[in-house]
């Protein structure tokens, strides 16, 4: 015992130790083996608190478990009390910490004995037994990262995934001045032109364009298909106009039959909801069902269990935005009109769902048009998961805001949304539209602008 004890601290002082959170394993199952060949400690907190979240269909219980196996997996008949080498020729090694008690007590300092002080005792301890050695808190939780930066304790958050630089995300659309006007003609002459006519040399598929030369302007896209630039018609569907060239794009995007996933952000009011609402009823005759989704975000933190009523009593609250959008289709259309009945005939047919998306994992969703609003409140797994479900014939359309995120672990670099905008650009089967304009009402421009 008193060889691997030198042994252990002998390991280069070069490498550094990063603790992790519960915060970042209910994030990331893999997060222990991105750190590299640095070394990896788990508080024993840690494991307590992931022993609470094993049971579940939701995508934190999913991780838990998930970490738990692999934990079992690679530690083997040996303890984990003692550094053991992770998977992998260049991996560093992990342990789980038991002692958590150090000379700096988080529980005094801070007047709780929680859990997350006791991670925080953990952290202190493995800086106090490794002095030559940088000790780094790996958490997801903002305040956690500023209590351990109180006490001298090094804090980041777990940066693998997040998008480096979010103001520079793809926007899908972009103007181009000074167009040769007769590259606009061909357009509304023949629907079409060559890139290099406007000046593309290097195009990227499903890319949205405003295109303006002296004394006149055009809406166009590149085709993944043709491999030409077309011009894009601003059209109503189920009796919604677009009122600006993003909304025509975001539109044109979700009746696009050749684009099977689609993103649309942009700020509250910008019709994100309200456009993939209307483009998807209006190709209902093309799937078998219409899928309308939102992440569950509880209120206080409490599971959804603790709301009173039956299933779907405990969700309507939190769909109720998708209800809105939904009869405000429907109010474009007279009571006595058919397409209003229709609407309603589908909701109780169960042709067009309104579901949480806790329902989805698991299930293959096949010749389905699925839209999940909201998705800045997902991880990038959750993302995924999603995605992964898509069977034959399944459109998928993600809409939200990067910036209004309610779940406290996501930030606009490391939620879903943003990460699926920059990891699917520029594929032949995607299209994205970033929506800049509010069109909700007067009102509601001026509070985005001002308030």
């Amino acid at each position: 015992m008193a060889k691997r004890k030198i042994e252990d601290n002998q390991t280069a002082d070069s490498k550094k130790i990063f603790v992790l959170d519960t915060s970042v394993i209910l994030y990331n199952h893999n997060a222990i083996n991105e750190f590299g060949d640095n070394d990896v400690a788990i508080p024993i907190t840690v494991l307590e608190e992931l022993d609470n979240f094993k049971k579940g269909n939701t995508n934190k219980n999913f991780e838990a478990r998930e970490f738990i196996r692999f934990l079992d997996s690679i530690s083997g008949k040996s303890t984990m009390k003692n550094w053991k080498r992770l998977n992998g020729p260049e991996k560093g090694k992990f342990k789980v910490v038991m002692n958590e008690h150090s000379n700096l007590d988080a529980r005094e300092i801070f007047d709780d004995n929680k859990p997350d002080h006791r991670i925080l005792n953990a952290a202190i301890k493995l800086k106090e037994d490794y002095p030559k050695r940088k000790v780094i808190l790996v958490s997801k939780d903002i305040n956690l990262r500023l209590k351990a930066k109180s006490l001298s304790l090094q804090a980041e958050d777990f940066e693998t995934g997040k998008v480096k630089n979010i103001e520079s995300l793809y926007t899908g659309s972009s103007t181009i001045e000074n167009v040769d006007s007769a590259a606009i003609d061909k357009l509304y002459s023949q629907g079409y032109c060559d890139s290099n006519e406007i000046n593309i040399n290097t195009p990227v598929a499903n890319h949205y364009f405003i295109l303006k030369s002296a004394n006149s302007s055009a809406l166009a896209y590149y085709s993944s298909v043709t491999k030409r630039v077309e011009r894009v018609e601003k059209r109503s569907v189920s009796r919604i106009i677009p009122r600006n060239a993003e909304q025509v794009f975001a539109l044109h995007a979700i009746m696009n039959p050749e684009v099977k996933l689609v993103t649309l952000q942009g700020v509250a009011g910008t019709g994100k909801t309200l456009l993939a609402l209307a483009g998807a009823w209006e190709q209902r005759r093309n799937f078998k069902q219409i899928y309308l989704a939102r992440p569950i975000v509880p209120l206080s933190n409490k599971d959804i269990g603790y709301l009173p009523g039956d299933i779907h009593e405990k969700i309507n609250p939190y769909m109720e935005p998708l209800w809105d959008n939904l009869k405000f289709i429907q109010s474009q259309f007279g009571e006595q009109d058919n397409e209003h009945k229709r609407i309603s005939d589908a909701i109780e047919s169960e042709k067009l769902m309104i579901t949480p998306l806790a329902y989805i994992r698991g299930r293959s969703i096949s010749n389905i048009c699925f839209i999940v609003d909201e998705a800045q409140n997902l991880t990038p797994h959750e993302v995924k998961t999603i995605i992964t479900r898509a069977g034959e014939n399944t459109k998928i359309i993600f809409t939200g805001d990067i910036y209004q995120i309610d779940t406290p672990y996501l930030d606009s670099q490391s939620n879903g949304l943003s990460v699926l905008i920059d990891k699917i650009k520029y594929h032949d089967i995607y299209a994205h539209v970033r929506l800049e304009k509010g069109e909700r009402s007067e009102l509601a421009n001026l509070a985005n602008e001002l308030l």
